[in-house]
């Protein structure tokens, strides 16, 4: 196997080398040229899901035998980097954290019903903990599932849910036992939506950034859903379940933002160097190449940081506070660094056709989803 090649991330082979070839020339055909369709509609199409699966980006790092590509975290990093290189959102992530849910906690029969048709395009997963009134808080969720023989009664709202309109599978947290206090009154349970009395999708939710991306409000009023839908062995294990996978979210956070940050610098010294201003280069002014300086520094940190992130999950080393550092510190510095290429870019940077100006809309809520980045302050200092 061919070691990387010298400024490459330790983690990449022959193997991912090859399969970011084929991601990007993907993306650069198929994803990037309808962003401005999907952004008006507020969804991309259907087809660009079949075709995602098609050519292996959905689910690469899910066993073959369950339809996956049978990579490692190595290969969703490069899926994961090559549309934040070109600013595309539209959900690919989340069908793989839903994914590594089912693999994770799933019976054979589960991942066998669910996930071969995640990775084909035909199935689009989303995952909904936010509530109104819960958010970081998942103790504080209200949606309730009440057993009656083989089915659960569902009763509750959802909030911000990234596939939502299209989800044909939810992974669905729950409180199975009103009377519980405490962690162990949570559940995960997987809806299937098609044609499902009760469940109800609310309007599309107007974002400040991200437009091609579906998000929207899940309502359940009394939907019955066969108890056989439950994820592990036994009730109450839903708050340890997604602590457990808020690893592999977390990380994939950290990972799009050094590469949305790494794309902003990169494009943004391309812009110094042609643009003019008093008869010369912006880059030959002394503030431009320092604060360029600075924002690739920056980005090479978070670079290295995160290449040493992914190692150690790819080990099965990462722990949860480590994970924590990486999605708090390296969203914090994507939008720090977004927004003083904005400033380089001046009038241009700032308008909806130019992609920097995207890139800093769509970075803002990196700092929210996936635990705010206050909840991972949290969580590294109670580690002190």
């Amino acid at each position: 196997m061919m070691e990387p090649a010298r400024g490459e991330s330790p983690w990449m082979t022959d193997d991912t080398r090859t399969f970011r070839d084929t991601v990007r020339q993907f993306t650069d055909r198929e994803l990037a040229p309808y962003q401005s369709q999907w952004s008006e509609q507020g969804r991309s199409d259907a087809s660009a899901w079949i075709k995602a699966g098609r050519t292996g980006l959905l689910l690469p790092d899910v066993p073959e035998e369950y339809g996956g590509g049978g990579g490692t975290f190595a290969h969703e990093a490069v899926v994961i980097e090559e549309l934040a290189r070109t600013g595309i959102h539209i959900g690919f992530s989340v069908q793989s954290i839903v994914a590594h849910y089912i693999l994770s906690y799933g019976n054979p029969e589960q991942k066998r019903r669910w996930l071969p048709r995640m990775a084909s395009g035909d199935l689009v997963g989303a995952i909904a903990m936010t509530e109104p009134d819960a958010g970081s808080d998942l103790q504080a969720m209200k949606t309730t599932a009440r057993k009656e023989g083989d089915q659960y009664i569902i009763r509750g709202s959802k909030t911000f849910i990234t596939n939502g309109a299209r989800a044909g599978l939810v992974c669905l947290a729950v409180r199975t036992d009103p009377k519980a206090v405490g962690p162990r009154a949570l559940s995960l349970v997987m809806l299937e939506t098609g044609d499902l009395p009760g469940y109800q999708i609310g309007r599309p939710l107007q974002k400040i950034g991200r437009h091609a991306q579906d998000v929207c409000e899940l309502f359940f009023d009394d939907v019955h859903v066969p108890v056989a839908n439950l994820l592990g062995s036994g009730e109450g294990r839903g708050l340890f379940q997604l602590m457990d996978q808020l690893c592999y979210e977390r990380l994939s956070i950290g990972l799009s933002a050094v590469a949305a940050a790494e794309a902003a610098v990169e494009m943004t010294t391309r812009y110094v160097k042609d643009r003019q201003a008093f008869g010369k280069p912006l880059l030959e002014l002394q503030n431009t190449r320092f604060k360029l300086a600075e924002c690739k520094t920056e980005a090479h940190i978070g670079r290295i940081f995160v290449d040493n992130c992914i190692q150690q999950f790819i080990a099965g080393k990462l722990d949860p506070v480590t994970a924590a550092m990486a999605k708090y510190w390296l969203t914090d510095r994507q939008f720090h660094i977004i927004d003083e290429c904005v400033q380089l870019h001046g009038g241009y940077g700032y308008m909806q056709d130019c992609l920097i100006g995207r890139m800093w809309a769509d970075s803002r809520v990196q700092r929210i989803f996936g635990g705010s980045n206050e909840i991972m302050k949290e969580l590294v200092g109670r580690s002190l």
